[in-house]
Parts: structure tokens; C-alpha cells; sequence
């Protein structure tokens, strides 16, 4: 299948929901009855200009997604870096290479934001995920944390 990328519309937002709920720990934390809070947290995404949603389309169908983030600072001599979250692909084409073009798709729209560096946290539990990461040339440098604040 070919897939191409591109940024998100509004009318994307219920097929990325999908996307987002369609694994074992996006099953008991997402969901397609708030709709109306995923075209809002859409909404301000697209107010912020440096965050970005993106979908992966093949026929005709959205079948992969993820948010990239550009973050300017001050560490590693003010090197500005791309934040990379909620990597999806559609279960039955999982493992067909699609995740891989994704992730240089990430790339490419960093680089083009003028990023040094990407990065991404994902959780412990998607050991498939990490084996992919260390294939692709992530190295798990850092440790993360999260504290939920509601």
C-alpha cells in the first residue's frame, strides 16, 4: 500500500481517535463518545502553529497518525528539537513499513523547522515500539517521568 502524509484536518479527528484507541493501552484511555474534546484539543493545536497533527493516508483511508511538536530552547546550545507523540499505524498494517515512513516523514518536517533533534517518549509496556525505535537509530537516552495533574 502507498501511503502519504500530510497535516490534519478537522474531519480527520474521529479516524485518528481510532487510531489512538486501537491498542491494548489506547483501549482504556481514549474514546470516540468525547468526541467534541478531541475537535477542541484539535482546534488548539491548530492555534499554536508549532504543533501539529499528521495523517498518514492510503486508499483513501487514514491508516497511520502522529503529533510533532516544535519546542525552542535554551539547552544543548538553544538547539531547537521536534517532539514526536501518539504514533499510530492501523493494526492490520502494522509491520509493513509504514511506521518506519512515518518516522521519516517526523524527520523530514523537523529538519525542515529548522530542528537539531527529535525525540519521543513512549510507553515501557510497547516493547514491539522500542525494538522499532533502536531499528530505526533512536537510542534510549533519557529516563521520563509524568505526573498527572487532575
Amino acid at each position: 500500500m502507498s501511503v502519504s502524509f500530510r497535516l490534519a484536518v478537522r474531519a480527520d479527528v474521529p479516524a485518528v481517535v481510532a487510531l489512538l484507541s486501537d491498542d491494548t493501552l489506547g483501549a482504556t484511555r481514549e474514546g470516540a463518545d468525547a468526541l467534541e474534546s478531541y475537535f477542541a484539543a484539535f482546534d488548539a493545536m491548530q492555534a499554536e502553529g508549532a504543533n501539529h497533527l499528521v495523517v498518514g493516508v492510503g486508499d483513501g483511508a487514514v491508516v497511520a497518525s502522529y503529533q510533532l511538536t516544535f519546542i525552542t530552547g535554551l539547552s544543548l546550545k538553544a538547539t531547537r528539537r521536534a517532539q514526536v507523540e501518539s504514533v499510530r499505524v492501523a493494526a492490520p498494517l502494522r509491520s509493513a513499513g509504514i511506521g518506519a515512513l512515518l518516522m521519516a516523514d517526523a524527520e523530514a518536517r523537523a529538519r525542515e523547522a529548522g530542528c537539531g533533534l527529535i525525540q519521543l517518549t513512549t510507553n515501557r509496556a510497547r516493547s514491539d515500539a522500542h525494538r522499532f525505535y533502536d531499528r530505526l537509530g533512536y537510542e534510549p537516552s533519557h529516563l521520563g517521568y509524568k505526573k498527572a495533574l487532575g
